[in-house]
């Protein structure tokens, strides 16, 4: 990255690190069961609920406890079910339709990450009409409160239950981008492990690993606070207790309670210390070819962090000592290094590639520079990498290099990360 670009950014950064305490951050109320959702509904004076999810969250029949519940308080709902990975412009404005045809006053995420950020996306939209989500794309812009808004998440990994952000895909261009503001943030979260308990054993290891990367990128950041520190630690210690137990037996309530948790922790961390360049390749990945987030995450993380070199040494052994990887007498390099192994062994054993097929090297120019507009100088990383070298990430994952000078590419890309570790 240019001298000039790196001073830009970290100055960037360092403005919003001093700002961060006196920011409205809030931490959702938590709720323990969709069975009280009623009654906190009815506190809010409210009596119009839409519940935002996906046909397979329907199809499962998750909802019915919810409706149920609703019904025998006698709120009226309305379900919007065609929410994508991925959830896009095209879904957003479907559910707005929705919610303003039937005079909602309540809106309901139910579901994994893509829809709990629709749910988001729709109350932004309900409450500024005249502005398109595009332009709300950044920070800051949404300004308005939203109408009473509860997050049911059925995975625990998004972490959007907490967040200020949602990630949506433009349904033309196809272009992924965020909108960050703390209106977004959800006034419930509900931590119901019994809505997790039909997840498919691959879907429950990619989103823990989604909680995994959220947690790491907002420990090795530069935006830290002690609160965001102690959350992550916590999430990662939760994870590798826990996600085992749940990928080999679902019905294990509480590893599945546990994950939640940890979900629920990560999501704090990060919301306040951001995330990195983990989440912003990911996303130019999810938004050209629908790769599921937490899988991009899953597959991108050890890259990325071997990639930082020493510059984290320190701090990943101190989550390396979290996940049991090491001891608090490891010397730093080798418990970073046996953490990011510990990372490694986990994919495997959810059988976790480390490529993504879909990538085409056509593609990659503009791909990294999604991912170099995204995060920079938003995101504080420990390493300021631009689109060229955020380029060897996406040839690293490539099944084959279509030619030896692509293969070079990644061998200089890493080269260049390790030598800025002071970046």
């Amino acid at each position: 990255m240019h001298q000039i670009k790196k001073i830009y950014c970290r100055v960037f950064q360092g403005v919003f690190k001093f700002a961060l305490p006196f920011l409205p951050y809030r931490t959702p109320g938590i709720v323990y069961s969709v069975k009280k959702i009623p009654e906190i509904i009815q506190k809010k004076k409210c009596g119009q609920a839409l519940i935002i999810t996906d046909q397979g969250i329907r199809r499962l029949g998750l909802t019915s406890r919810l409706e149920r519940a609703l019904l025998d308080a006698g709120i009226n709902y309305s379900i919007y079910d065609s929410t994508v990975a991925n959830p896009t412009t095209a879904n957003v404005e479907e559910a707005l339709d929705m919610y303003l045809a039937n005079h909602c006053d309540v809106i309901i995420g139910f579901g994994g990450g893509s829809s709990l950020d629709c749910a988001k996306a729709v109350g932004a939209r309900a409450v500024k009409p005249k502005q398109s989500l595009a332009k709300m794309k950044g920070i800051l812009k949404v300004h308005h409160p939203l109408p009473l808004l509860i997050a049911i998440p059925t995975t625990a990994g998004t972490g959007s239950e907490t967040t200020l952000a949602a990630v949506i895909t433009d349904a033309e261009t196809r272009h992924k981008y965020a909108i960050n503001d703390f209106p977004l943030i959800p006034k419930y979260a509900v931590l119901d492990p019994k809505v997790t308990l039909s997840l498919p054993p691959f879907i429950t290891a990619t989103t823990g690993m989604d909680a995994l990367t959220h947690a790491v990128e907002a420990y090795i950041g530069n935006s830290t606070t002690p609160g965001t520190r102690k959350n992550a630690l916590m999430a990662v210690e939760l994870i590798f207790k826990n996600l085992d137990a749940a990928y080999t037996d679902g019905n294990n309530i509480e590893a599945r309670r546990n994950m939640l948790k940890a979900s629920f922790y990560a999501g704090c961390a990060f919301t306040k210390s951001y995330v990195g360049y983990v989440h912003a390749v990911a996303h130019s990945l999810g938004g050209e070819y629908n790769v599921p987030h937490g899988l991009a995450n899953a597959v991108l993380l050890p890259f990325v962090l071997e990639s930082y070199g020493e510059a984290i040494y320190k701090k990943l052994a101190h989550l390396a000592v979290a996940a049991g990887a090491a001891s608090k007498d490891t010397p730093c390099e080798e418990a970073a290094s046996a953490f990011i192994q510990a990372i490694k062994e986990m994919k495997k054993r959810f059988q976790i590639g480390d490529t993504i097929k879909e990538i085409q090297e056509e593609d990659i120019p503009k791909l990294s520079h999604y991912a170099d507009k995204e995060a920079n100088p938003l995101y504080p990383v420990p390493v300021l990498m631009d689109a060229s070298e955020l380029a060897g990430f996406y040839y690293a994952l490539m099944e084959e290099p279509k030619d030896s000078k692509a293969a070079e590419s990644v061998e200089i890309e890493m080269e260049a990360s390790h030598d800025q570790a002071g970046n």
